[in-house]
């Protein structure tokens, strides 16, 4: 896996082995017998250079989710036999306020075991519950409304506000909020997930096919790029960021998001996430 994933990153099987530090036959025939046993063509060769077939795309999704839990599960092994807690604990979080809080327990927990190192991956819902399933994370922080029924969880304290993302020239950043019929000649940027779509397409009522969606997003950082460029307006909710040139306008009436904090049921967590976890729940249910 770790041979493909070099060619396919590098479309060229001459500087792969020599990254690889073995020789280009060696590395040729690697990829032959790995073709051989899928049954299935993975690059397509040309003169200079080599690129992955459909097959190929699909394989190196899997083969980076292979690898990264083999690498996971290597270190957590060879931490095992040690007095001092160490290795590393990953978290998938999307862009919601409650990060403040985990970042506090993150300062305290590595202040008593430095040794502890934390990966921190921010999506939407959707993509870290996909990482959870894969075993490739331990923890999530989740923006509702979001399927939890796999998972045990923890609802949080903190409530995300959604509003409207404008240009500080735009004439909506002069109002103290906004009701559905503001929206409706304003190009909008939309929230790609559909459980969330779906609740703000209650919230505009009949209003909601007047709207003019001109695209749709997952991480409001690049979101907020295209309004400051004048694409449009995104829903989204309110962060503590503050973006230079953009306003954020609540709507009204209100729409809050609840975030839980959730983890597998029945996964056997390593010892240092086992212990993030605990200490955890236990900061949160002292803010609850």
């Amino acid at each position: 896996m770790r041979y493909f994933l070099m060619v396919a990153r590098e479309e060229n099987i001459t500087r792969a082995a020599e990254l690889l530090h073995i020789t280009q036959p060696t590395l040729s025939r690697q990829l032959m017998q790995l073709e051989e046993e899928l049954g299935t063509k993975l690059f397509q060769r040309s003169k200079h250079n080599i690129y992955l077939t459909e097959d190929g795309m699909l394989l190196k999704k899997r083969a980076q989710d292979i690898v990264t839990l083999a690498d996971r599960t290597q270190k957590e092994f060879s931490s095992k036999g040690e007095e001092t807690l160490s290795g590393e604990i990953f978290i998938g979080s999307g862009e919601t306020r409650s990060v403040h809080d985990l970042a506090k327990v993150i300062t305290s927990f590595q202040k008593e075991y430095p040794l502890v190192q934390f990966d921190l991956y921010t999506a939407n819902a959707d993509d870290i519950k996909e990482r959870l399933d894969k075993g490739l994370a331990d923890l999530g922080i989740l923006s509702e409304p979001v399927d939890i029924s796999k998972y045990n969880f923890m609802r949080l304290k903190r409530k995300e506000r959604w509003g409207i993302l404008v240009r500080s020239d735009s004439p909506l950043a002069e109002k103290e909020q906004v009701v559905p019929e503001d929206l409706v000649q304003i190009p909008i940027l939309m929230v790609k997930r559909l459980l969330v779509k779906n609740e703000l397409e209650g919230w505009f009522g009949d209003y909601f096919e007047q709207l003019q969606i001109v695209g749709t997003y997952n991480l409001l950082n690049n979101a907020a790029t295209l309004v400051e460029n004048g694409i449009g307006a995104a829903l989204c909710f309110q962060l503590d960021t503050r973006y230079e040139n953009l306003s954020f306008v609540p709507l009204a009436p209100p729409v809050e998001t609840g975030t839980v904090l959730v983890w597998r049921k029945n996964q056997m967590l390593s010892k240092p996430a086992y212990r993030f976890l605990e200490r955890t729940k236990k900061y949160f249910q002292s803010i609850s």
